[in-house]
């Protein structure tokens, strides 16, 4: 019988980092998913933002 309760796996949301301090409105956001037991810490990746039109830094939230 396999193990039933919460897996390691979990939804993340990241959000950026650039867009949140220049004022501008809407807001770019991923989603992903990581592995809580291999990283638990916070995510941070660079990821394209249409409305500045560059690769910025996507740091995890919540």
């Amino acid at each position: 019988m396999a193990k039933k309760g919460k897996g390691n796996r979990v939804q993340v949301i990241m959000e950026c980092t650039e867009h949140r301090e220049s004022g501008l409105p809407g807001m770019s956001r991923y989603i992903t998913t990581k592995n809580r037991k291999n990283t638990p810490d916070r995510l941070e990746r660079k990821r394209y933002n249409p409305t500045l039109k560059k690769v910025t830094v996507h740091k995890e939230i919540k």
